[in-house]
């Protein structure tokens, strides 16, 4: 799949990290142990994501990115296989009250880094609130827990955070706005946004934001922003067509330095915004308005996936390591 917001298909065990019985959230919050199948429902041609309750046509495209996603897999795994040989560990991290499936980012990055899910709290050298939910619930583990101060990621919440930390806001009243905004869950992952005329009543379970203009004239485009330790460490450039604006698909994707997107006033906004939400890894979806050169945070996923498909293995490579020495200097930083 080509979004860091979705997971992928059941493609094999993991052993390197311990994770082929780990366990999920179903949509109704239910932990689904056993193996990678049990995180999906099949059928009539559709795979429904039972974390997010995601719904994704079973087609040729998702196939192919499936497997463009194993070949990925098979390079880390071949990583953690020469580490292991060279004697090379990094950080032990428990997550709890979900271990972290391959296809999530930060699985990727703690391999690369040499690093394991730890047994048990004990041997961890940190803990990591994980739990692939909008609303999780209270993570009372003692000490430091990674993202334990975020149980909220919903559109409102992330609107309300953006707004104060910006100065300008995102989120609007469909009842009196008039003329084109976005309409979408405030579920997360959900990838169900639609362009809507205003005024129109709001509906519920739904949230209303301003429509941003992120277009080239050909295509859209996404800056998704994996944070670690309160600041960005990539921006991946996503282009999909204007009719895909919402879609999981990308026609392609590169990679850049975050200097080289964002101003520094808006990359000290950002790190902001991320203590705001109080937010220690996260991918955030940014859209840059083409009218006046605003930035957007519209989205916030703190158990994203990827890399993203679309991005070529050497840029796949590049953005796992830069994410694995910012996640082992925010977990051992007097080593960083």
């Amino acid at each position: 799949m080509t979004s860091l917001d979705t997971p992928q298909a059941d493609l094999g065990p993991a052993p390197a990290l311990g994770l082929g019985a780990a366990t999920q959230t179903s949509s109704g919050g239910v932990p689904r142990p056993g193996g990678w199948f049990r995180d999906f429902k099949f059928g009539a041609g559709r795979v429904r994501v039972l974390a997010t309750g995601a719904d994704i046509a079973l087609d040729r495209t998702l196939i192919w990115e499936a497997l463009v996603w194993f070949a990925f897999h098979m390079v880390v795994q071949a990583r953690v296989t020469w580490l292991a040989m060279i004697g090379r560990r990094g950080p032990a991290i428990w997550f709890e009250p979900h271990r972290p499936r391959p296809w999530y980012l930060v699985w990727s990055a703690l391999a690369w880094s040499g690093g394991r899910v730890a047994r048990s709290p004990a041997e961890a050298d940190a803990t990591f609130a994980f739990e692939d939910s909008t609303w999780s619930a209270p993570n009372a583990a003692p000490g430091r827990v990674f993202n334990r101060g975020c149980p909220d990621v919903s559109k409102s919440e992330v609107a309300k955070a953006f707004a104060q930390v910006f100065g300008y806001p995102l989120a609007i009243d469909p009842a009196v706005w008039i003329g084109a905004a976005v309409e979408k869950s405030e579920r997360n992952g959900a990838h169900d946004g639609a362009v809507v005329q205003c005024p129109t009543p709001a509906r519920p379970g739904r949230h209303y934001q301003r429509l941003i203009d992120t277009s080239d004239g050909r295509f859209v485009h996404d800056l998704r922003t994996p944070c670690v330790g309160g600041k960005p460490v990539a921006v991946w450039i996503k282009r999909k067509p204007h009719s895909g604006r919402f879609s999981i698909h990308n026609v392609d994707v590169t990679m850049r330095r975050p200097e080289e997107v964002f101003s520094r006033l808006e990359l000290d906004r950002i790190g902001a915004f991320l203590a705001a939400m109080q937010i220690d890894w996260a991918g955030l979806d940014i859209l840059r308005n083409r009218q006046d050169g605003r930035i957007y945070i519209v989205d916030v996923n703190k158990t994203d996936v990827g890399p993203i498909i679309a991005l070529p293995l050497r840029e796949k490579v590049r953005g796992v390591q830069a994410l694995a020495d910012a996640l082992v200097a925010m977990v051992r930083p007097s080593r960083a």
